[in-house]
């Protein structure tokens, strides 16, 4: 199954829990309802094991409400704060994002110039086909550039002594080394094309921003971040006292990042009362350089997920826009999410790393749905899927959009949800969403093979069979189709 399967797989309920209805009524206020609802579901993240202490600040109609569970040191009785200081990993590029988009307001730089313009020396090499990278793909996880460069990962090595090898390698990294090995390095694919995790990208974007402003990283975090939101430094051991020890999934404490190599991409630190501050900020989006950063500038938000810059956007299922990203190291994890047209918007810092995430955004999103409901439009959908025996998904979506027009599916929120009814046994109303995706999303090869694995899944062969081969007309590098068609035309 393709990464990206895997990814929606596990935040099945996101897109889901994450539009809200508005209009729903209850005795109790909303206040009071949200601080339930947060304790409760922090202290079962706690209580479940997926992290020893996390943080959560709420931001609603620009006030900000802070929620604490379990313990910064595993072992002792030391429970978080909003003053509590976690690593936030790639939630920094954001923030990399913001300063470039100053930079672009300011007339120093161009969103589409070629990346080389700004790199000491020559790179023949980073261009596909006379199309090179440029600043805009650097900031939408397009630039097709290696994750890592130089790689500090060891290979083969026990899983927790590696961070502490890693971090050590990361210690002697020098800006004149990654310039000397991006002479070799080699794209994946035409800059601009696919979205591809690079921990390069944000690095090489950092110093750019440090030549053309001849001023240190640091110092352009601190006076266009920092400084206006009132916020304290995410940089370095200047907080250490108030930073909380990290674990992985075995309970291992973990390395904390300091190395300079690791910064732009991921390095900084920040607490909830910092986060609360960003959010506030960005929801308010008085600044020109936070509505660039919040604009599409890859990919189309009506019909899947999209980028701005380095922000994740969404459309929910009743059409209100959704900004999100999340990010991960040693020993912790983070999540932030916005919902500008509610006011809205929440940050969970936790010290575990990895699959926190994507449980950090299934808290959000769970609590979102259990504070706010879910939409009408979603709701009658639900209903009528659920009453229908045909199959036939686009007559029943058709029907349900002429009562509420505000209802809005995406590729991927469609795929999720057929996903979730295959795993619950539910196989016609499965087949009928990732039906209607392959006739919405006529030239999308993963709903074609999406629908395939359906059918595998439920024995129809001739059908499965069919459908893999034209996702592979559409993409003849889907490695997951090829697989499943060799294996399906080799079988009995």
């Amino acid at each position: 199954m393709p990464f990206r399967k895997l990814i929606l797989l596990l935040i099945c309920s996101a897109s889901m829990a994450a539009s809200i209805a508005m209009a729903q009524t209850t005795a109790e206020p909303e206040q009071a309802r949200m601080d339930r609802v947060f304790q409760r579901l922090g202290t079962q993240f706690v209580a479940d094991g997926r992290a020893d202490g996390v943080s959560i600040a709420v931001v609603r109609n620009g006030r900000p409400h802070f929620y604490n569970f379990g313990t910064t040191t595993r072992g002792k009785d030391s429970p978080p704060t909003e003053n509590s200081v976690y690593e936030i990993g790639s939630v920094s590029k954001v923030f990399n994002a913001l300063i470039l988009a100053h930079a672009v307001i300011e007339g120093k730089i161009r969103l589409q110039d070629d990346i080389r313009r700004y790199l000491p020396g020559d790179y023949p090499n980073l261009q596909w086909e006379g199309t090179p990278v440029r600043i805009v793909d650097l900031v939408t996880t397009t630039s097709a550039l290696p994750d890592n460069l130089p790689n500090p990962f060891p290979d083969g090595v026990d899983p927790d002594k590696a961070p502490f090898l890693a971090t050590e390698a990361m210690s002697r990294i020098t800006p004149e080394q990654v310039y000397a090995e991006l002479k070799t390095a080699k794209l994946s694919r035409k800059p601009g094309t696919e979205t591809q995790h690079s921990n390069l990208a944000p690095v090489l974007m950092g110093r750019i921003l440090e030549k053309v402003y001849d001023e240190p990283y640091q110092s352009l975090v601190a006076r266009y971040i920092e400084k206006p939101f009132g916020m304290q430094s995410g940089f370095g051991k200047s907080r250490q006292a108030f930073e909380v020890d990290g674990y992985n999934k075995r309970h291992v404490a973990m390395p904390r990042m300091y190395e300079d190599a690791f910064l732009m991409a991921g390095g900084l630190r920040y607490s909830t009362r910092d986060m609360a501050k960003f959010l506030t900020a960005e929801l308010a989006a008085t600044d020109p350089a936070i509505r660039l950063t919040q604009q599409t500038a890859w990919g189309d938000p009506e019909k899947t997920s999209a980028m701005g810059l380095n922000w994740v956007l969404s459309r929910t299922v009743d059409n209100k826009p959704r900004l999100r990203m999340s990010g991960s190291t040693f020993g912790c994890a983070s999540y932030i999410e916005m919902y500008p047209a509610l006011g809205y918007g929440i940050v969970l810092l936790a010290n575990r790393p990895g699959e926190a995430q994507n449980e950090l955004q299934n808290l959000a999103n769970q609590a979102l749905e259990e504070i706010w409901g879910k939409p009408p439009a979603l709701a009658a959908l639900e209903r009528a899927l659920q009453d229908d025996r045909s199959g036939d998904a686009s007559r029943v979506i058709a029907r349900v959009k002429r009562k509420y027009p505000e209802l809005h599916l995406t590729e991927d929120f469609v795929n999720t949800w057929a996903y979730r009814l295959l795993r619950e046994g539910k196989g016609t109303q499965a087949i009928g969403l990732f039906l209607y995706n392959t006739e919405q999303w006529s030239t999308s090869w993963n709903a074609f093979d999406s629908l395939a694995e359906g059918y595998e899944t439920l024995g129809d062969k001739p059908n499965a069979i069919a459908n893999y081969r034209k996702s592979l007309v559409l993409n003849p590098s889907n490695t997951h189709g090829a697989d499943h068609l060799k294996k399906l035309q080799a079988g009995p």
